[in-house]
């Protein structure tokens, strides 16, 4: 698979968790919407990697979104840093059971609105880079 191809593979699987994303917090599982928010802007960095690495097009397989990042060398500001680090935490947390409750504790609906909108923003401005960054 070339890099344009793997970089569409992964927009149009970022964009099919997104939606799910949006079907798990119309139905209140809160905890797994934001898990399914942190794959979406995973995949739109792999997308990212796959873009700027034409000769290597496949990302390190790490659900670490600052790393990824890194490895793409985007400039990010402070907040933007921020914003991963906390997206980052709903792969760990959602994923494993020993975090798992702890977790859904902390997910109510004003902290979900939140982290919601949160990866919103963080998807806007990748799609962006995407469509900008050579």
């Amino acid at each position: 698979m070339n890099n344009l191809d793997l970089m569409n593979f992964w927009i149009e699987s970022s964009d099919e968790d997104y939606n799910v994303m949006n079907v798990l917090f119309k139905s209140k599982k809160n905890s797994y919407c934001l898990f399914f928010g942190h794959l979406a802007i995973e995949k739109l960095l792999k997308a990212l990697y796959a873009k700027k690495n034409k000769g290597a097009p496949y990302a390190p397989k790490s659900h670490d979104l600052l790393y990824l990042a890194e490895k793409i060398e985007l400039d990010l500001t402070e907040e933007q840093e921020d914003l991963l680090d906390t997206i980052t935490r709903f792969n760990m947390n959602a994923r494993y059971d020993d975090y798992k409750k702890e977790f859904q504790a902390k997910c109510t609906d004003e902290y979900t609105v939140l982290q919601k909108s949160n990866i919103e923003e963080v998807r806007k401005w990748l799609k962006n880079q995407l469509i900008t960054k050579q």
